[in-house]
């Protein structure tokens, strides 16, 4: 079949300003339990796209590990690709998809580092391979074959033998304090519910419909 001709009509349901919660991240969470409810694999999965001084994009996927009234929390190196475009700009965009719901939610705001400690405490909450992971990944960074990184996992596994592995000081947090929150649900004809959380300089919320 043609590219053209892939199409859905979404029909699972609406979103009406009154069905919407007082603020956006009680929005997101009620619409995270329902991914939940839905069994959707790795609901947690957020595309964050970033950009650099100049204003190149790039975009990939990670896992969202917190949240509360201040922001969306999400761990990376420090050196990777995603780690130096927000060393430069620190304006972002997450997307969480969620097509079995016919539902999607984008965040625009920007980051901030987490402090150590809070890194720290997620880090050892972490299964110990993946500590190690962290050190063996200089990541985005050009490697000669698949055996650098098993070799060095090796190498990591034998020098911390029965100790605690310790956090690498270029790996931690970020927390995206979002500006505007936007909640996406499929309707007929392409006529789709777009409904947006708009931080004023106040730091009250108003709700915006957008047309799809």
């Amino acid at each position: 079949m043609p590219l053209a001709d892939l199409r859905k009509d979404y029909n699972l349901a609406g979103l009406l300003e009154k069905d919407l919660a007082r603020n956006p991240f009680r929005q997101f969470e009620k619409w995270f339990q329902e991914a939940e409810a839905a069994k959707i694999a790795e609901p947690n999965a957020m595309t964050l796209s970033t950009a650099t001084r100049e204003g190149r994009p790039s975009s990939r996927t990670v896992l969202l590990k917190g949240l509360d009234g201040r922001g969306f929390v999400f761990y990376s190196n420090y050196d990777s690709r995603k780690g130096r475009d927000l060393s430069e700009n620190p304006f972002v965009s997450l997307l969480f998809q969620w097509v079995p719901l016919e539902r999607q939610v984008i965040v625009e705001g920007a980051v901030v580092r987490l402090p150590r400690e809070e890194s720290e405490a997620y880090f050892h909450s972490r299964p110990r391979a993946n500590q190690l992971g962290a050190w063996v990944s200089q990541q985005s960074s050009i490697i000669n074959g698949r055996a650098v990184l098993e070799d060095g996992m090796k190498a990591l596994e034998k020098k911390y033998a029965g100790t605690e592995v310790p956090m690498p000081p270029n790996w931690g947090g970020y927390r995206v304090s979002p500006e505007s929150v936007e909640f996406w649900q499929g309707r007929r004809s392409r006529l789709h519910d777009r409904l947006r959380f708009r931080r004023e300089k106040s730091g009250d919320w108003i709700i915006e419909r957008l047309s799809p």
